[in-house]
């Protein structure tokens, strides 16, 4: 238990990096305040957060609902109420002063627990909509910070209570913010091609065959980074090779930041940590939202940053090699329009957003007094 010298927070979180990488800034942000954190997840979240700057991992179960089918219904409420009870538990041992959520099913059980316990509770929503864990939460929470403003301004009880603050990106973001410098007539052109945490197949199959399509003249300028499942790595290697493309192509890249920041155009998804990295980098990109979401939460990202001039909306039906090619080569022939959504980009990222989310948990928290 924490110390009245030492108060704790603890931090639910789900297994994407969508939900680990605001948790992880927040969690920077408040031990540097002289807070202490814990986390809380499921086991299969649990996983991918041996790097967590946390105290404590408290793994809970949780699970998502994933059909209409009795029997479905009947184990994702098993798994939450075993998780909510579980948790209950663990606000009588820990007693924190503030328990915050960041989406994901494995948020549901400890934010329950803390919100029945009467400790002040917060959720954050990275997505310009609301997804469906924070949703079942956010009658019950004390404040709600979003990562996108006016997101609750359809619902009076929910707005306000809600705090825009922005989203928070990882320490290696903020270090690698530097201003764009537009490429030169005729010169290196550095694209920046990934397609969030897991890869995605169609950036592998459209990306390569659309460099094809460019001129000769214009592939000569290339210089390409490109993110690929592993099953994916020979072909688009391959096609790179005999296209006689400068590229390098690999499964994951522990620097995507910095290879953000020496981008000249960005081809990716558009989750929200991409997106919210994007804005404070200050990159222009082309973004292709997952089709078919439940909450189409990626198509309302990238429709925000376009809506403001940083990107480009893409759907994904509408991305093939040659609409590609086209639009690549039209940028290239432009590098001002490059600088402009980079610069309308930057104007939307808030490189604070971790401050001033950690400022609302220690209010929110009554630690400020």
């Amino acid at each position: 238990m924490a110390t009245p010298d030492t108060p704790l927070v603890l931090i639910a979180a789900g297994g994407t990096g969508g939900h680990l990488f605001p948790a992880e800034a927040l969690a920077t942000a408040l031990g540097r305040r002289g807070i202490a954190v814990d986390l809380a997840t499921d086991a299969r979240a649990a996983r991918y957060a041996g790097h967590f700057p946390a105290r404590r991992l408290h793994v809970l179960p949780a699970d998502t609902v994933r059909g209409r089918s009795p029997v479905a219904l009947a184990r994702t409420a098993l798994a939450l109420g075993t998780g909510v009870l579980k948790g209950f538990a663990l606000m009588r041992s820990l007693k924190p002063a503030a328990v915050v959520g960041f989406g994901g099913y494995p948020t549901v059980p400890p934010l329950l627990a803390a919100a029945f316990a009467g400790r002040p509770t917060l959720i954050h929503e990275a997505n310009a909509v609301m997804g469906r864990a924070n949703a079942m939460l956010a009658s019950r929470v004390s404040a709600i910070a979003t990562g996108y403003p006016d997101i609750l301004k359809g619902n009076p009880s929910l707005a306000a209570k809600a705090h825009h603050t922005g989203n928070p990106v990882r320490p290696a973001v903020i270090a690698a913010v530097a201003p764009f410098a537009a490429p030169e007539p005729g010169g290196r052109f550095e694209l920046l091609v990934f397609g969030g945490s897991q890869g995605a197949r169609v950036m592998s199959e459209v990306v390569p065959a659309g460099i094809e399509r460019l001129d000769p003249s214009l592939r000569a300028r290339l210089s390409i980074v490109q993110q690929a499942r592993p099953e994916d790595l020979d072909q688009v290697r391959a096609t790179y090779a005999r296209l006689g493309v400068a590229a390098e192509v690999a499964p994951f890249f522990d620097d995507l930041p910095a290879r953000m920041a020496r981008a000249h155009l960005v081809i990716a998804r558009s989750g929200a940590s991409t997106v919210a990295e994007l804005c404070v980098i200050g990159r222009p990109s082309f973004l292709v939202p997952l089709p078919g979401a439940i909450d189409q939460d990626q198509l309302a990202n990238a429709s925000a940053l376009a809506g403001a001039g940083g990107a480009a909306l893409v759907p994904q039906a509408e991305f093939t090699p040659q609409s590609l090619a086209t639009r690549i080569a039209a940028l290239m022939a432009e590098p001002a329009e490059l600088a402009a959504m980079a610069g309308a980009a930057h104007r939307l990222g808030r490189a604070d957003a971790a401050e001033r989310l950690a400022e609302l948990v220690i209010r929110t928290a009554g630690l400020d007094g």
